[in-house]
């Protein structure tokens, strides 16, 4: 399997700015992979699985983090999810 390593140039004043509020080179190395993993998820370019082994994450981990930064795993809109209800009642009714 091939692997692309990816080394994001920081200048020193922007390393010293982050470290300033606790970033440490490794620190910003893991939040840098989950900032682009977050973006091709959110963009439909990864799955959920693709986008957390990109970040370096389980899937649950991934899922976990995104919860604590406030933002959806699931991205319905309302009527797909009143459909998904109805589908989901109309399967328990037959069972």
């Amino acid at each position: 399997m091939e692997k692309f390593i990816l080394e994001p140039e920081v200048p020193e004043d922007v390393l010293l700015s982050l470290r300033s509020h606790g970033f440490s080179k490794e620190d910003l190395l893991v939040e840098s992979r989950f900032l682009l993993a977050l973006k091709f998820f959110r963009e439909g370019m990864l799955s959920l699985g693709k986008a957390a082994k990109l970040a370096g994450l389980s899937r649950w981990d991934f899922i976990e983090l995104l919860g604590k930064r406030g933002i959806s795993v699931i991205d319905y809109s309302i009527e797909e999810l009143e459909e998904e209800f109805k589908l989901a009642t109309e399967l328990a009714q037959r069972l």
